[in-house]
């Protein structure tokens, strides 16, 4: 018999599923390494194991990923460990450290304050903050984890985010979860930037590339960048100017 927190596991395993393929790092029809058949042999051990992928993809099938199954998902696709096997944090996100508890208070410190290179950073896990002399803290309105916070640089944003300002963001899951004309912090292979978004399908409808536009868009022109297994969005939540 299945347990729950299997059915549950098998559901996280699902949207995670759901997400790699949006990524394109899973084609189902793929020949060229990013197959069904692929995948199961990395996390199946058995390239002819496809049709048992399938079945923990099925609603309406009973078999269900097992925790080792689900490690190996981690280890060879970059998912956050805590999110599958526990439910904790999101699929793909940073492994912030917790919030800071104080003395006497009710509402943690929930926001961490980070410099901008650090968050730029193509690897960005609890390790990359250790080292930053980073703080903590908390704003009105902003309840709950996975908050992060950095300066802005430059005027690209001008009037709307200005430079020296400071923008809290949030990941997003996926790309499915990006709306049209919203303000993203973009983080891809080192580099990072906050712009207006649009999403940019191919042929076939899957979303391959980022259109980013600067509000100064007299001074900087709008390009579109290639979405990889590396790309993360945050959206940007707030504005703190200098008062």
């Amino acid at each position: 018999m299945i347990t729950q927190d299997r059915r549950e596991l098998n559901d996280r395993f699902k949207e995670v599923f759901r997400i790699l393929e949006e990524r394109g790092e899973i084609i189902k029809n793929d020949r060229n390494g990013r197959g069904l058949g692929d995948f199961a042999k990395r996390i199946l051990n058995n390239r002819s194991y496809g049709h048992i992928i399938r079945a923990f993809l099925n609603d309406d099938d009973k078999r269900c990923i097992n925790y080792e199954q689900a490690r190996r998902v981690c280890h060879e696709y970059g998912v956050n460990m805590g999110y599958l096997l526990e439910g904790d944090g999101t699929p793909f996100g940073m492994e912030l450290p917790e919030p800071v508890e104080v003395e006497g208070a009710d509402v943690p410190l929930n926001i961490l304050f980070t410099s901008t290179e650090a968050f730029a950073g193509a690897s960005v896990d609890s390790d990359s903050f250790v080292t930053e002399n980073n703080d903590f803290f908390r704003l009105p309105g902003i309840s709950g984890s996975g908050y992060v916070a950095f300066p802005i640089n430059g005027n690209s944003m001008e009037p709307v985010i200005n430079n020296g300002d400071v923008v809290i963001c949030k990941e997003v899951d996926g790309l499915h979860q990006v709306k049209e004309n919203r303000i993203y912090a973009v983080r891809s292979n080192g580099r990072l930037w906050v712009k207006y978004v649009q999403k940019v399908p191919n042929g076939k409808g899957r979303i391959t590339g980022l259109k980013l536009i600067s509000a100064n868009y007299l001074e900087h022109d709008p390009w579109v960048e290639e979405v990889d297994k590396n790309t993360r969005l945050y959206e940007v939540v707030r504005r703190v100017s200098e008062i």
